[in-house]
């Protein structure tokens, strides 16, 4: 099968990749990310499903926006999307950022969301560091930019960060190609909305089936805080995946498609 793009039409215009048919499952990247990096994920569902993924407003092929960004907008573009292909919901699967976006959108849109499927993220949509801590994670990552660096200059030390001890060579490439494509501008304002983003959610409360997939070598979300959301999740299940840091559906695809296609199997009629 061959994989489409598309787009949502509107304010921002929103690109979205999509195959197969059948349930729709949406794919939604991190902050370093775009659409492409599921692209594995799109072919393994394509057979069952009607698989999605999209660039987030501000990346990939996405367009720029006027204003800051408030996180709450990832969510209301998510309601777009399905809106746009007639989707009453969706199973969601969301990487770090996505896995915020994804707890954002259900607390939002209870209704628009089959089931959770959350990758190397943290748990609900408050601020991760005390105040001082936040300000100063943005003044990193935003501050060699505004001095003239560029993401291409950036992407490969970031990327060393993110990846296990013996990523593949080809993973590494693609994500250092992804943080090289990010757009500046939509990159920073994401960076300032993502950390101070503050509505408390009770992911205690959470009634649809979650799967939690942690690398079982990410420095950034390690293991540990996938156990806790566990215990907090009503009856959320968790795989760890070795030889995997941050993207672990990149650096571990057959790995991470098993494990989700026999979640999504087991939810039929959900979507």
């Amino acid at each position: 099968m061959e994989i489409q793009t598309d787009f949502v039409p509107g304010a921002p215009r929103i690109a979205y990749d999509v195959v197969g048919a059948g349930p729709p499952v949406l794919f939604l990247h991190g902050i370093g990310g775009n659409r492409g990096n599921w692209r594995d994920q799109l072919l393994a569902c394509a057979g069952r499903y009607r698989a999605l993924a999209w660039d987030a407003r501000g990346y990939g092929q996405s367009d720029d926006y006027q204003g800051a960004l408030d996180f709450g907008d990832f969510a209301d573009d998510v309601i777009r999307l399905l809106d746009h292909l007639g989707l009453a919901k969706a199973h969601m699967v969301g990487l770090s950022m996505g896995g915020r976006i994804t707890q954002d959108l259900y607390f939002r849109y209870p209704d628009r969301v089959a089931t959770m499927v959350l990758c190397d993220t943290f748990p609900g949509t408050t601020p991760t560091l005390p105040p001082d801590e936040r300000e100063a994670f943005i003044n990193l990552r935003k501050g060699p930019l505004i001095a003239g660096r560029t993401l291409r200059e950036m992407a490969e030390p970031l990327a060393k960060t993110l990846v296990s001890a013996n990523v593949a060579p080809a993973h590494f490439q693609r994500l250092v190609d992804s943080v090289a494509a990010l757009h500046k501008g939509s990159y920073i304002k994401t960076i300032e909305a993502t950390m101070r983003y503050d509505r408390a959610v009770d992911i205690a409360a959470i009634s649809v089936p979650v799967l939690l997939i942690y690398g079982a070598e990410d420095r950034l979300t390690p293991p540990a805080i996938g156990e806790a959301m566990q215990r907090q999740i009503p009856h959320a299940r968790l795989a760890v995946i070795e030889g995997a840091g941050h993207l672990v559906n990149i650096e571990r695809e057959e790995e991470f498609n098993h494990v989700l296609l026999e979640f999504l199997a087991q939810q039929q009629g959900r979507a």
